[in-house]
């Protein structure tokens, strides 16, 4: 293209060889530092959306460096020939940018001069004469030749710059978006001589941000949905754990029997609520439940069965079934659940009359007796995961408490990092200093200082429960 004065000051000189040289090889060291980033982080990569979102970022970034090193090289090397065209090299596989072409509409003979690469971007044939810009709105899609003829109007009426996009329809329906930069040349006595222009083929581009931002929309839904479904979680555990926070005595009629305390310790991370619970009622015959529990999962839908399960527990347990019997119908009830889930309990019911503990568990961790300044763990009758086998029988074990015991119930994940038989012996460690503790509250104050909630992984409930008399 012949060089010519522009709107506002004449146009700039090309920069030397050895400046562009320069420029290609930091655009390429920085290739090559962001290509070795991208390799680290897709090998620890999942499938989150958070990470896609960042590997989608990645690439289009290292496509935007092959791009500018290809247009730095044509920068450096000018611009090929209309008569190159069909022998001109493909750009490399994966580039975005890499299709630059050039033209200059003269006002004053109705000429145009089309490099060889805009050929290519546009879907002509070289051999053919370029389109005056007249004929250019041919090849644009319906809806945005309003936006190129503002554009050309813009720049050769209003002496404004062209910078925007439109798209092109090529042969067989093939659709391309375009960029295009260009400046109107002045004539000496400030008339508008011709129009000049940079057009670039940005479908890929396009199709990568579009990508990005996709990927980005949706890893933002995801983690609304997720506030959102924690949120509701949480609401539906409080709104079913007992309301009694603290100190509870029971019965509630008659002599205090029983000093229980409670709490429930979440997880540290922003994990969704798990199916833990615990529970203490009072019953109709004067005796009083007692029970913790365990579904495996989390979210709502775990939260909500095992609402389903602390409800029928109550409603067994006030209709009189001991706790073998609630064991037995609490699997039946989660073996034909619309979505099958696995879970532990311990149901336990305490006779006051005679201070005797009738307990059953269903693989769950057996409650911890504290007596005289030490601990063990009650013997287990058989039982195993609620929802593991069709038709499961549960047996039941007898304990007779003294006054001045101290019972624990709690569920897995109260020790961090410690399961079974290595997190009951760290519990059973605490003895001496529960014989110490005047309260079932004090006590479980003990528990959650010496197993803060710092760090914890997964929820957990614990239940102490004290004989007073």
């Amino acid at each position: 293209m012949p060089s010519h004065l522009s709107a506002d000051r004449p146009a700039a000189q090309p920069p030397g060889r050895g400046s562009v040289d320069a420029l290609i090889s930091q655009t390429r060291r920085l290739k090559g530092e962001v290509d070795a980033v991208r390799r680290d982080s897709e090998e620890a990569a999942s499938d989150h959306p958070r990470e896609r979102w960042q590997r989608a970022l990645y690439d289009l970034a290292l496509h935007q460096l092959n791009d500018l090193d290809e247009h730095l090289a044509q920068l450096r090397d000018g611009p090929l020939p209309t008569a190159a065209a069909p022998e001109a090299p493909l750009p490399t596989q994966g580039s975005l940018l890499s299709r630059v072409g050039s033209a200059e509409w003269n006002l004053l003979t109705d000429e145009a001069s089309w490099s060889g690469e805009l050929y290519r971007i546009l879907g002509r044939d070289p051999a053919a004469p370029p389109l005056t810009l007249d004929e250019l709105p041919s090849l644009v899609v319906d809806e945005d030749r309003p936006k190129l003829t503002a554009m050309v109007t813009g720049c050769l009426v209003d002496a404004r710059p062209i910078d925007g996009e439109f798209r092109i329809a090529r042969r067989a329906g093939d659709v391309r978006t375009v960029h295009m930069m260009g400046e109107p040349v002045l004539d000496t006595d400030g008339s508008t001589a011709s129009m000049w222009a940079v057009l670039r083929d940005v479908s890929a581009l396009r199709r990568s941000q579009r990508v990005v931002s996709e990927t980005r929309d949706s890893l933002r839904h995801r983690q609304d949905a997720a506030r959102s479904e924690h949120r509701l979680a949480v609401e539906l555990q409080e709104a079913v754990l007992p309301p009694w926070r603290g100190s509870l005595r029971l019965p509630h009629r008659g002599a205090r029997a029983l000093d229980l305390a409670s709490h429930h310790l979440p997880a540290s991370t922003r994990t969704l609520i798990g199916g833990d619970w615990y529970d203490a009622l009072e019953l109709t015959d004067g005796e009083t439940l007692l029970s913790v529990g365990d579904l495996t999962g989390q979210g709502v839908g775990v939260t909500s069965n095992m609402t389903m399960l602390l409800g029928a527990v109550r409603g067994m347990a006030m209709a009189g079934a001991q706790p073998g019997q609630v064991m037995a119908w609490l699997n039946q009830l989660l073996d034909a659940t619309v979505q099958p889930a696995l879970g532990s309990a311990v149901c336990c019911r305490y006779r006051p009359a005679t201070r005797t503990l009738v307990w059953a568990q269903a693989g769950h961790p057996a409650p911890l007796l504290f007596r005289d300044g030490t601990g063990r763990a009650l013997d287990t009758p058989d039982g195993v995961l609620l929802g593991a086998t069709s038709g499961a029988v549960y047996g039941q074990a007898e304990e007779t408490l003294r006054v001045g015991d101290l019972l624990l119930l709690y569920t897995d994940g109260l020790v961090p990092g410690h399961t079974g038989a290595a997190a009951a012996n760290l519990l059973l460690g605490l003895a001496p200093r529960l014989a110490g503790n005047r309260t079932a509250e004090d006590c479980v104050r003990t528990v959650v200082r010496e197993f803060g909630e710092d760090g914890r992984e997964d929820n957990a409930c614990v239940l102490v429960v004290k004989v007073v008399s």
